[in-house]
């Protein structure tokens, strides 16, 4: 992969969205009406200045959510976490434990 930015890819998905809505030959006041943002929204996002929520809004618009599984492919739990969690699937992550003992009253 090369060795481009943060900046420079963000702008190169831009370019890619405006190329797509292009292709089907939309406006990008059209585009806005079918995802439901402002036109300058769509404006930005073809900069590449984009909230991921919106970029996902237009691309529906656009009809190129099928292509999500290529951009980002469902990550699959390697063997190593797997035997970590030892069948269970992890929820989220642990705070600390507190410790049982402490919590029993004294009688």
């Amino acid at each position: 992969m090369s060795e481009k930015t943060a900046s420079a890819l963000a702008e190169e998905i831009g370019e890619r969205l405006k190329q797509a809505r292009l292709n089907q030959d939309l406006t990008q006041s059209e585009v806005a009406n079918l995802a439901g943002v402002a036109r300058k929204t769509v404006l930005n996002a073809e900069k590449g200045k984009v909230q991921l929520e919106i970029l996902i809004a237009i691309m529906m618009a656009l009809d190129l959510t099928d292509h999500l599984d290529l951009f980002l492919p469902i990550q699959q739990i390697s063997p190593l976490q797997l035997a970590k969690l030892q069948g269970k699937k992890r929820q989220r992550a642990s705070g600390q434990r507190r410790d049982p003992e402490k919590d029993m009253p004294e009688w």
